[in-house]
């Protein structure tokens, strides 16, 4: 017999449920035999704790090793919650960029899509985005989920979608065998498809990587139409340094909001730089309760870093459909208050750590 998980599983992200009373339901939800995944059925049995005894709130998901990298080999029907039934609604199975080895991979349920378009819409309406404007895209779709969430923001504010695929694992490829000169084509193909959709439509919302946004501003043609026609650009993928973000903003694209936007896959959704900052400012972006949760530690030794320190970010992902506790991202940041009732940390000025695993981290042009 089906089931039937506890209401606040099935929360929004205006609903302002209890994060630890969210987190409780969802690890119970997750290990039960009658609900939860046969991925984490399985693997209950070799952690060193009872996770429907021990967890208890969001500071517990510090309980469990990062295992991540077991998401590389186990076969995605493994993932998905028994406690759905017939009723799973499986969309997409996004995978990691595969910078530091095979891609790791992700379910994305019916449910999770609404909750996570919901929270990344309501960040964009904070920040002012114009709602029926059409969007270009310039992104990894396919397997990468960065491309589906600007689709589905896009959609959400009621604009058309138009859109340029990338593949930035070939451009690390070709940048790791030393083939600067094919990554320079490749990227001049980038731009020479933004520049049809650029120069022919009325786009309202520019989303890009920083590195397109850097090529951009040697195009002026492109630049003189971004400055006079986009509303806001959306940046994301790669990381923007402080420098940067305060050139762009100022001098390359001085009559365009600039928004961040950082996520990745393990994070199953993108978060929104927060908003009301001016590029004089250190770009924060908050976590999203009671799904996202985010700290950062010192790698060292695992304890949380002081807040206006420097650590290695970690994220949790806590969802009906998915639970990913623990997972230490390629990513260094500072340590920031939460805006609001979020629990966990934020994190300011996301920087990449060069190497994971004695592998250089590549990020190309994405």
């Amino acid at each position: 017999m089906m089931y039937d998980s506890p209401a606040v599983l099935d929360a929004g992200p205006s609903d302002g449920v209890d994060p630890d009373e969210f987190v409780r339901a969802a690890v119970r939800w997750h290990f039960d035999p009658e609900t939860g995944s046969r991925y984490w059925l399985d693997r209950a049995e070799r952690l060193a704790f009872d996770p429907r005894r021990d967890v208890k709130g969001v500071d517990d998901l510090a309980l469990f090793p990062d295992l991540s990298d077991e998401l590389r080999q186990v076969p995605v029907a493994d993932l998905i919650p028994r406690g759905y039934g017939g009723g799973a609604r499986l969309l997409n199975v996004f995978d990691s960029g595969g910078t530091t080895g095979a891609p790791k991979r992700v379910v994305q349920l019916n449910d999770w899509m609404r909750h996570s378009t919901a929270q990344v819409d309501r960040r964009l309406r904070e920040h002012g985005l114009p709602v029926g404007a059409q969007w270009l895209t310039v992104a990894p779709t396919g397997p990468h989920l960065v491309g589906d969430v600007l689709q589905r923001a896009a959609a959400s504010l009621g604009g058309p979608g138009l859109s340029i695929d990338m593949d930035p694992r070939w451009v690390r490829k070709l940048i790791a065998t030393g083939r600067g000169d094919e990554v320079e084509s490749y990227t001049d193909h980038l731009v020479e498809q933004c520049r049809r959709i650029l120069l022919t439509q009325d786009i309202g919302v520019l989303a890009a990587t920083t590195p397109l946004l850097e090529r951009f501003a040697r195009e002026e043609d492109l630049l003189e139409r971004i400055n006079g026609s986009v509303r806001a650009i959306v940046w994301g993928g790669t990381h923007m340094d402080p420098d940067t973000r305060h050139l762009l903003a100022t001098e390359v694209f001085p009559e365009v909001p600039l928004i961040g936007m950082y996520g990745n896959t393990m994070m199953l959704t993108a978060l929104l730089e927060r908003a009301g900052l001016d590029a004089s400012q250190p770009c924060v972006f908050d976590p999203v309760s009671p799904y996202v949760f985010l700290s950062v530690v010192d790698p060292a030794t695992g304890e949380p870093v002081a807040v206006g320190e420097r650590g290695q970010v970690i994220v949790s992902h806590v969802s009906k459909s998915m639970l990913i506790p623990h997972n230490a991202e390629r990513d260094t940041a500072v340590r920031v208050r939460p805006a609001g009732a979020h629990a966990g940390d934020a994190v300011a000025d996301v920087a990449p750590v060069p190497t994971v695993k004695g592998e250089t981290v590549i990020e190309g042009v994405y």
